[in-house]
């Protein structure tokens, strides 16, 4: 079951000026509105990302004093260490300040801690081995703005550190050199969506500028920024859609050998790359390597200059994925059989297991595969160390960050957003934890958030679709190509879901007995469809007249032959 949630439509006299200004489909100038662009002026701005329309780094808070301290090093030939998280962002984040930073310090190497014995973020251990091998700065990178306690004994030491991150600040900063972060309560920054690897790329963008260096360079790195935007879901709007729109034509058209490689491996070849390509196909291979070995790996891989060396990390990383994989299936099956032969977690608000042999690198994927099965606020625990580390999920418009901060005196640390969160707390206040938690989201999550919602953001004529002169040139309908110009599409500009109404439908055929392809009728011209896991719609197709159907638009070029195919989203 879901629910069918057509979006609020922008006002009629806001999309008829669109239409009119811009010469589009009433549908795509719908589609515009929903998305703030109201005028020839922000049109402009969002179908044609410039370079020039980033924002001065240097109105971000701290960015004076973060060149200053690099300058100094970089003058001085000071030992430099690049300190990043264990996720895509974190690598992508390293691997950019050290492709960019190689050219101008011979005193420069890395760091990532290990997920299992530091876990997440700055460690003491980092810390200790930046002042045994003489490093004198750090630069942190998507980590160390709830850091204070560790940047506070790195200061004792006589370690200075730069944080760059994009996470809420807590309630004390860092007594850092430079905290870079737009989530300050203090910093006047426009943007404040950019990813980890964002900010380490506004650092870069500062240091240039200040030091008078062509940005070309630095430029080159996009690819870094646009996988780490991908992954970390961010929103691509503001400064992210240009970066992610850069990056991704160079991570297409000339990516680093690392990236290269690992399409290779990602079995899509050379293939244009979308965002959600990257997000399922590179995203994973790069997690495997921190969640199986070591993120260091990743690192490796993202900076390797020769092709035998990065098509050797890419084979390891593709290896610890399948790894990753039978792990996370094999717990998603064992998670799966505890709710299914227990009344009481199939009658839950909330779903929470916990197997102590679970493996931890892996309970954040089977949190999500078990959101997607049972549709409701999920907690996934397993031992770590001394203690039960857990890892959350939630469904939309539920915050578990807040819900999880309800349970925080029984926790020994938490923290995360409104949609992913991690946990960890001692076993004798595990069974008080899940009471508790149950107890609060049971209170606090609505009814109709406890159904799934198909989101569709606006009606849509099939006749718009068809265009025998583009198909008699080989070339995709004007429609696609206009709606096309709209990518890359992700997070507050998503690939748009259609609804159109008594659609008439030919030839359904069940596909691996799990799949439906079917023609959808428009006038004499027929469309191609695909529908994913909607076998069990066979009957309604084959005994209705018409149907509702939900879809996203998509290329379908086959043996060099363009068509377009509908992906179906729902059938009512």
């Amino acid at each position: 079951m879901m629910r069918w949630q057509i979006k609020n439509q922008a006002p009629a006299d806001c999309v008829e000026k669109l239409q009119h200004e811009l010469n589009i489909p009433k549908a795509i100038a719908e589609l515009l509105a929903q998305r703030g662009i109201t005028d020839f002026a922000s049109s402009k701005y969002f179908f044609r990302p410039e370079l020039k329309d980033l924002h001065n780094p240097f109105l971000m808070q701290d960015m004076q004093k973060a060149v200053d301290r690099l300058v100094t090093a970089l003058s001085k030939q000071e030992k430099i260490l690049i300190y990043g998280d264990y996720d895509v962002d974190g690598t992508t984040s390293v691997a950019l300040m050290m492709y960019v930073l190689k050219n101008y310090s011979p005193n420069l190497d890395f760091y990532i801690p290990d997920r299992y014995a530091e876990g997440y973020g700055i460690s003491f251990q980092g810390i200790d081995y930046a002042k045994k091998e003489g490093f004198s700065l750090i630069i942190a990178l998507d980590c160390g703005i709830k850091s204070a306690d560790k940047i506070a004994y790195a200061n004792g030491l006589g370690v200075d550190f730069i944080i760059c991150d994009h996470h809420l600040p807590g309630e004390e900063l860092p007594n850092a050199v430079a905290v870079l972060d737009a989530k300050r309560a203090d910093c006047k920054y426009p943007y404040k969506e950019l990813s980890g690897c964002g900010v380490g790329f506004k650092l870069l963008q500062a240091l240039f500028q200040a030091q008078g260096w062509q940005e070309d360079t630095l430029y080159e790195a996009l690819d870094y920024c646009a996988v780490s935007i991908c992954c970390d879901i961010v929103p691509i709007t503001g400064e992210n859609r240009i970066l992610a729109y850069y990056g991704l034509k160079q991570f297409n058209e000339k990516p680093k050998l690392g990236f290269a490689t690992l399409k290779k491996v990602s079995s899509q070849g050379n293939n244009e790359y979308s965002v959600s390509d990257v997000v399922f196909k590179i995203g994973p291979r790069i997690n495997a390597a921190g969640r199986i070995e070591s993120a260091k790996n990743a690192v490796k891989l993202l900076l390797a200059d020769n092709v035998a060396t990065a098509e050797t990390w890419s084979k390891n990383l593709h290896l610890n994925n399948m790894s990753r994989r039978e792990k996370d299936e094999d717990i998603t099956f064992e998670a799966m059989e505890m709710i299914d032969i227990c009344p009481i977690k199939q009658n839950s608000a909330s779903t929470i297991v916990y197997q102590g042999h679970w493996h931890k690198g892996v309970i954040g994927i089977v949190a999500s595969r078990l959101v997607e099965k049972y549709y409701r606020p999920t907690l996934v625990f397993t031992n770590s160390q001394d203690k039960i580390a857990g890892s959350a999920r939630s469904v939309k418009d539920f915050d578990i960050h807040w819900a999880i901060e309800q349970c925080s005196d029984l926790l020994e640390t938490f923290g995360g957003h409104k949609y992913a969160a991690g946990l960890t707390l001692k076993p004798h206040n595990f069974e008080p934890f899940c009471e508790r938690f149950e107890r609060v989201v049971g209170e606090n999550l609505a009814p109709e958030l406890r159904i799934p919602e198909l989101e569709i953001d606006t009606t849509l004529d099939l006749s718009e679709l068809i265009d025998t002169q583009a198909s008699s040139q080989n070339q995709y309908p004007k429609f696609f190509r206009l709606l096309n110009q709209m990518a890359p599409f992700g997070p507050e500009n998503m690939n748009p879901v259609f609804l159109s109404e008594r659609v008439k439908i030919e030839n359904p055929q069940v596909l691996a007995e799990k799949h439906l392809r079917f023609s959808v009728c428009v006038g004499k011209e027929r469309l191609k469809a695909i529908a994913f896991n909607m076998a069990d719609k066979m009957q309604l197709l084959e005994e209705s007249p018409s149907v509702k159907l939900a879809y996203q638009l998509e290329a379908n070029d086959w043996q060099g032959v363009k068509r377009l195919q509908l992906q179906i989203k729902g059938i009512a």
